[in-house]
């Protein structure tokens, strides 16, 4: 199960940290992700981490204002948001998959098999 926290309402150019906490499996096992939807619009893709943590990806709207990291001991991922935009506005959504390679991320949607249910991020003046 996944459970993301720390979604909320912040003015442009704010920050907002969201947390993603794992139960019920292997959560170092696996490799993790992060998406967003906006109303309206395709679910896209944000941030992925490795199942060790080495390796991350970001999509080109949030490289340079977005970090990605993970504390395995916690079984819990996390979104650094900083310098938020109004079109950071979108429900968040974590997921997870078993990964078999350590330092593998991945970034389609059909790629993960377990979601969270997603948090409110809200970015306006």
């Amino acid at each position: 199960q996944l459970v993301e926290s720390g979604g909320g309402s912040v003015q442009p150019g704010g920050s907002l940290r969201l947390a993603c906490a794992a139960s019920g499996g292997s959560f170092s096992s696996c490799a993790m992700g992060w998406f967003r939807q906006a109303p309206g619009n395709e679910r896209e893709f944000v941030s992925a981490i490795s199942r060790n943590g080495f390796s991350t990806r970001y999509g080109d709207s949030v490289k340079g204002r977005f970090t990605i990291s993970r504390d395995n001991a916690k079984n819990t991922m996390y979104l650094q948001m900083n310098n938020l935009k109004p079109e950071d506005t979108a429900v968040y959504y974590c997921a997870a998959t078993v990964s078999f390679t350590t330092g593998r991320t991945y970034e389609k949607l059909s790629d993960f098999p377990s979601w969270g249910q997603g948090t409110q991020v809200t970015v306006s003046s």
